[in-house]
């Protein structure tokens, strides 16, 4: 892999060898997302793994927004 870029390397590979994160795959209004959690049953969209073209284009599911699953 080659990266161009004129910011520091120190910069770019920041936090790269820190643990990973406690990531979960849950199903959220026919959505496969992973999240990370943020309390019991919510959880902070990371990015979607199964859905429809038209779902990456909805407001309610952009990475960020906090979802609830059971």
């Amino acid at each position: 892999m080659t990266i161009y870029t004129n910011m520091p390397l120190e910069l770019v590979l920041e936090g790269f060898h820190d643990e990973a994160e406690n990531l979960q795959e849950v199903w959220s209004n026919g959505v496969k997302m992973q999240v990370l959690p943020v309390a019991p049953g919510m959880g902070k969209i990371v990015r979607l793994i199964e859905c429809s073209l038209d779902d990456y284009l909805k407001p309610s599911l952009m990475p960020g927004t906090i979802v609830h699953y059971k």
